[in-house]
């Protein structure tokens, strides 16, 4: 299962305190923290703090009522078609985790919000990256459709290497990774995985920091899987158990189950 965060608020804010703290707060998993720092009284802050206990919802499969609050907050205050195309990415997210975590079967809302998203986002705007990487995910996890996929990852990659954004950089290279290793491509995998993580532990950005551990790990040989899949084990025990979703990777072998 493919899972992944929004784009980095905070990674590049220079010397702003208040987005320096929210981006530690964010990358240690302590969504809810981070978003009682911002006041919902502007667009920019309603939509970072939605944006944030979204990303709480994906990571923690809890919260979505609280979601859907500042959710619909940021869509009341959104005026221009920038804010109102940021939110509705937002609440195509929050549908489209609903949908992959099994909550509830939103994946037309899903489909729906990001399409609405694309018609405000013109193509080149900062915001467009990001809703490109959300299309991929709904194209890889819910249409089943890798090709569709693979080209909205291509558009995400391109926009977040011109906007500089390396948070969502380390993401398109992940889940390009991914559909490297689905089509047997193991050379092409390792890279990706290896910048993903690479970008992740420079950023600090813990919470992301296990699942690009286990990625990389299911395309090494051992005894370098086992080292880098128990560097995981030790980062999902110090978050508190979060992404809820990679206990089952993590999970040790059964006794005498047969592994390879």
């Amino acid at each position: 299962m493919a899972h992944t965060a929004m784009s980095g608020n905070g990674t590049t804010a220079g010397d702003d305190p208040l987005q320096t703290a929210v981006w530690r707060l964010r990358s240690r998993a302590c969504w809810a923290d981070a978003a009682a720092l911002l006041l919902p009284d502007t667009p920019a802050a309603a939509l970072q703090r939605a944006s944030l206990l979204v990303e709480r919802c994906l990571y923690t499969e809890q919260g979505w009522e609280e979601a859907e609050d500042a959710l619909r907050t940021a869509e009341a205050l959104a005026h221009s078609d920038d804010e109102r195309g940021a939110a509705a990415c937002e609440r195509g997210y929050l549908a489209y985790a609903a949908t992959v975590l099994a909550v509830r079967d939103r994946a037309d809302e899903a489909r729906a919000a990001l399409g609405r998203a694309a018609a405000l986002i013109p193509p080149g705007a900062p915001q467009r990256a990001l809703l490109d990487f959300r299309r991929g995910l709904v194209a890889e996890n819910l249409a089943r459709s890798p090709q569709a996929a693979r080209a909205a990852y291509r558009r995400a990659h391109a926009g977040a290497t011109a906007q500089s954004d390396p948070l969502l950089l380390s993401f398109t290279w992940r889940h390009l990774a991914g559909l490297a290793l689905w089509d047997g491509e193991l050379a092409e995998a390792r890279h990706g995985f290896t910048e993903s993580l690479r970008i992740r532990e420079e950023l600090g950005y813990l919470v992301g920091t296990a699942p690009a551990l286990v990625s990389l790990a299911d395309t090494e040989t051992e005894p370098e899987a086992s080292r880098l899949r128990e560097e995981a084990r030790r980062l999902f025990r110090l978050l508190g158990g979060v992404p809820t979703w990679l206990a089952r990777q993590l999970a040790p072998p059964a006794a005498g189950a047969a592994t390879a």
